[in-house]
């Protein structure tokens, strides 16, 4: 599902050190849900905890950085419009409200 978001990302944090995950311990109950939705949704094309490529880019951090290879910031208005109607090599990916909203509250624990 998810991005054809930052395949700069890569080479970005390949020069400084990104912030570690939330440890799925300290998950609120939304993230938990989030995360649900990234594994039937995102995983079979992007690493959460990585910025190794899979199919699309690694996402650790996604949310920390200061602007995406388009040039914008990872608000979650731009990773909503990139995630319900696609962007590059990524599909949309249509989503009822609520699984967008713990998907993109997963999203910011990367």
């Amino acid at each position: 599902m998810f991005f054809a978001l930052p395949a700069v990302m890569i080479g970005v944090a390949g020069c400084r050190s990104l912030p570690p995950s939330k440890p799925a311990s300290e998950w609120t109950a939304q993230e938990a849900r989030g995360a649900t939705v990234f594994e039937a949704k995102c995983a079979r094309c992007h690493y959460p905890t990585s910025t190794h490529s899979l199919h699309g880019p690694g996402l650790q951090a996604l949310t920390k950085l200061k602007a995406m290879p388009s040039g914008v910031p990872p608000t979650d208005e731009r990773l909503t419009e990139v995630l319900l109607h696609g962007r590059g090599m990524m599909p949309p990916t249509p989503l009822p409200d609520e699984q967008l909203a713990d998907l993109l509250a997963y999203l910011h624990t990367l």
